[in-house]
């Protein structure tokens, strides 16, 4: 009777079974975004002018650029991790998968580099 029993290490695990990592990666990079957009809009209503002056020099101090870059890559963490899981759920073919996959990845590592040279333009 036990001999039966398919229940162990011989489960198969298919899909996007990657858990807690990931979960706790899609809360951390949210709370990242969430307290970002609260120290930006605090910035931006104290400001004195609403103008381009008054926004760039929001962004010409060195660790508001450093805390942009830092939501940009976490925006784009978030964005891998869920833009994967809907891959891995949805897109049954392999080859099909992969490059989809792979094309996000360029994608968002493009993102991240073009993000880089605006902040560092200012």
């Amino acid at each position: 009777m036990a001999a039966n029993n398919r229940v162990g290490s011989k489960r198969l695990v298919v899909g996007a079974h990657y858990g807690l990592r990931d979960w706790l990666a899609q809360r951390i990079t949210a709370v990242i975004m969430a307290v970002y957009t609260i120290i930006l809009l605090a910035l931006f209503f104290g400001a004195q002018a609403f103008s381009y002056d008054g926004w760039a020099s929001i962004f010409a101090m060195q660790w508001m650029k450093l805390a942009t870059f830092v939501t940009f890559l976490s925006v784009f963490y978030h964005a891998w991790v869920g833009i994967r899981d809907i891959w891995m759920d949805y897109i049954k073919p392999t080859g099909l998968r992969l490059a989809l996959q792979t094309l996000t990845i360029v994608w968002l590592l493009a993102s991240a580099g073009y993000a880089a040279q605006i902040l560092w333009r200012v």
